[in-house]
């Protein structure tokens, strides 16, 4: 993989990361670059764990990208609003 493959990668993972999060309830604490980095994160997570089902872009497969950033984007709002009510 090269760098423009590497940084086109990116720009489409925290794309589906956008829109996992909007799909998704509960919001990630730390803004958008923390969001960006859990749905990419996810992204990778989705490809890897469901293949390449669906329409690609740059060599990321969207339906699996975006399944796997709203899954993750999930699991860490859950994780963290637990973490938040246990400490304040």
């Amino acid at each position: 993989m090269g760098i423009l493959s590497f940084i086109l990668f990116l720009i489409v993972a925290a794309a589906c990361a956008y829109l996992a999060e909007r799909l998704v309830p509960n919001v990630v604490p730390g803004g958008f670059f923390t969001s960006a980095i859990v749905g990419i994160i996810g992204a990778w997570i989705g490809g890897t764990m469901m293949g390449s089902i669906g329409p690609s872009l740059a060599g990321v497969p969207l339906i699996p990208s975006i399944a796997g950033s709203a899954l993750f984007v999930f699991v860490v709002s859950l994780c963290s609003r637990g973490f938040r009510q246990r400490h304040v």
